[in-house]
């Protein structure tokens, strides 16, 4: 009976040191993915940051149009209002 008891024992630490190195070797398999994930995260970032950039020069571009179309409208609105001139002959 004692040698059953001390199988037994042993069987149980065996047990929970199986279990303890399988749970280790998963937290390292997800501490893996984890640094993939945070890879890919960080590649969005800069692009995200390029396209935030990119829209802001656009915008600027765009500004800088719509002054330009205001300056014309102003000149073609004073055009149309001025006198007609009468044809010579």
């Amino acid at each position: 009976m004692f040698l059953t008891k001390q199988h037994l024992v042993t069987a149980r630490t065996l047990g929970v040191a199986i279990v303890a190195t399988l749970g280790l070797s998963a937290c390292a398999t997800y501490s893996d993915e984890f640094a993939g994930i945070n890879s890919r995260l960080d590649q969005l970032d800069t692009r995200v940051q390029s396209a935030a950039q990119s829209a802001e020069s656009a915008n600027q571009s765009a500004r800088q149009a719509n002054q330009r179309l205001d300056q014309m409208e102003s000149r073609v609105q004073q055009l149309e209002a001025a006198p007609r001139r009468v044809p010579r002959g």
